[in-house]
C-alpha cells in the first residue's frame, strides 16, 4: 500500500517512520528543502512527556488583561482582524474549566508517557548524534504559592502514572549547582526524572537517514490542492506535478489547517509563535548540565552536548516568520539573567518559529471524513514530545487494531 505523507517536520518524520516499519510503500513530500527545517529545527529541545497540561485552564482568566496589555508578558495576544484567530481564540476561552482541563491532562499523560516509550525505542533504532540524553527536568519556583500549586498538580498527576522529586532550595542548587548564583530567589523545585532532551533538528535528520533507500522524498514540492473524487482523495496537485497513492496523511504542522479545510473539515490549528536562542558553550560557561524550566518566566532551557537551547514566548496573532527584535530581546535577557555567567559562551543563535496549536492543546491523530485521508497534527509546543506516540497511534488507527489508547481520544471531532 502507497501512502503520501505531506510534512517532513518531526511529527511527519516519525509518521514516515512507522509507516515504513510497518511495510507501507510511502512518499514524503515537503514544501522545504529538508527534514525538520521549519518548526522543528530549533525548539525547545525538552521531551516532557510528564509536564503537559493544556495551555487553556481556568488559571488564564485572570491573565487576560496582561496578555492583551504588556507587550512583555510570556504569552501575549495581539488581536487582528482574522476569522481564524477569533474562532480559535473563542474556542480556546471555552475550554478554561476546570473539568476540560483536567481530561485534556489525563489524555496529554496518557499520549506523552506512551510517546516516551516509542522514543526511546527510535533513538535505539537510529542509534544516530541526536544529543539525546535521558537527563529529567527540574522546574524552578520563585514564591511559596507557586511550588505549591505545582505540588498539588504532580500528586495528581503522581496519581495517573507521573513521578516527582520535590526538592527545598538548597537540593535545587545540589542538582544544579549554576542555581547557587540566584539561591536567594529560589522557593523550591520539581525535579521529574522521565524526561529527556534531544535536538528535534537532528532527530529529523537521522530519521531521513534511516529512512533512505526505504521511502521517497520530494523536497522543495508545494502542495496545492487535495484532489477529491466520490471515494475519497484521488490524489494532490504539486508543484512537481500531480502525485496519486491509496492513503495519505496530513502532518504539515500549520499547512494541515488549509488542507483539512479542503477535505471538508476543520480542526481548528492556530499559529502560537516562539523563540529560541543557541548558546556554544565554552570551558568557562557556568550553564545547566540538565533540562530545566524557569517557572516564573515560563522560559525553558536544555543542555544539548556542548550548546544550550533556551525558549520561550507565546504570540497569538504574530502569524509570520519575522524576529520581532522586542521578543528575543527580552528572552536573552531573561537568560543572562538567569545565567549570569553564560556570557562567556557569545553571542547566541536567534530562531523564531510557528506552532501549530489546538485550543485544547491536545492533536488530532486518525482518520478524516474522507476515507482514504488521515491527519496527525496541532501538537502545538508539545510537537517534539508528543511525535513519537503519535506516529505509533496513527499507524495502529491505519491498520484497524486497538492500541492502549481509546479510539475516541484525539479524533477528528
Amino acid at each position: 500500500m502507497h501512502v503520501i505523507v505531506i510534512g517532513a517536520g518531526i511529527v511527519g518524520m516519525t509518521t514516515a517512520y512507522h509507516l515504513n516499519r510497518e511495510g507501507y510503500d510511502v512518499t514524503v513530500v515537503e514544501a522545504g528543502g529538508g527534514a525538520g527545517e521549519e518548526t522543528s529545527r530549533a525548539n525547545g529541545a525538552q521531551l516532557s512527556y510528564n509536564f503537559v497540561a493544556p495551555l487553556a485552564d481556568p488559571t488564564v482568566l485572570p491573565k487576560l488583561p496582561s496578555w492583551l496589555l504588556n507587550r512583555d508578558a510570556p504569552l501575549h495576544f495581539r488581536p487582528r482582524l482574522d476569522a481564524a484567530q477569533w474562532r480559535w481564540s473563542l474556542s480556546f476561552l471555552s475550554r478554561c474549566r476546570g473539568s476540560i482541563a483536567l481530561q485534556g491532562t489525563l489524555d496529554l499523560l496518557e499520549l506523552g508517557r506512551f510517546s516516551r516509550e516509542i522514543m526511546h525505542e527510535i533513538m535505539a533504532d537510529i542509534a544516530g548524534n541526536c544529543d539525546f540524553a535521558p537527563s529529567g527536568k527540574l522546574l524552578i519556583y520563585e514564591n511559596d504559592d507557586a511550588l505549591a500549586g505545582a505540588v498539588r498538580q504532580m500528586e495528581f498527576q503522581k496519581s495517573h502514572g507521573s513521578s516527582y522529586e520535590l526538592l527545598d532550595r538548597q537540593g535545587c542548587v545540589d542538582r544544579e549547582p549554576f542555581l547557587s548564583d540566584r539561591v536567594d530567589r529560589i522557593a523550591g523545585g520539581i525535579f521529574m526524572p522521565d524526561e529527556d532532551v534531544a535536538d528535534c533538528f537532528k532527530v529529523c535528520r537521522e530519521l531521513r537517514q534511516r529512512l533512505e533507500g526505504c521511502a521517497t522524498f520530494a523536497f522543495n514540492t508545494h502542495i496545492h490542492r487535495l484532489t477529491r473524487s466520490s471515494e475519497g482523495i484521488a490524489g494532490v496537485e504539486t508543484s512537481a506535478g500531480p502525485m496519486k497513492a491509496d492513503a495519505y496523511v496530513i502532518a504539515n504542522g500549520l499547512g494541515a489547517q488549509a488542507l483539512s479545510l479542503q477535505a471538508g473539515f476543520n480542526p481548528n490549528i492556530y499559529a502560537l509563535k516562539g523563540y529560541s536562542l543557541t548558546y556554544d558553550l565554552t570551558p568557562d560557561s557556568i550553564a545547566p548540565t540538565a533540562s530545566i524550566s524557569d517557572i516564573a518566566t515560563k522560559v525553558v532551557y536544555a543542555r544539548l552536548g556542548n550548546r544550550l537551547r533556551v525558549a520561550g514566548m507565546v504570540d497569538i496573532g504574530d502569524n509570520d516568520k519575522q524576529m520581532r527584535a522586542r521578543r528575543i530581546h527580552l528572552l536573552r535577557r531573561q537568560a543572562e539573567a538567569f545565567l549570569p555567567r553564560l556570557a562567556a559562551a557569545g553571542a547566541p543563535i536567534e530562531w523564531t518559529g510557528l506552532r501549530p496549536a489546538r485550543p485544547g492543546s491536545t492533536p488530532v491523530i486518525g482518520a478524516t471524513p474522507c476515507k482514504n485521508l488521515w491527519i496527525n497534527a496541532g501538537h502545538g509546543s508539545l510537537g517534539f514530545t508528543l511525535a513519537a506516540g503519535s506516529a505509533a497511534l496513527l499507524c495502529d488507527r491505519m491498520a484497524g487494531r486497538s492500541s492502549r489508547i481509546q479510539q475516541h481520544k484525539f479524533a477528528v471531532g
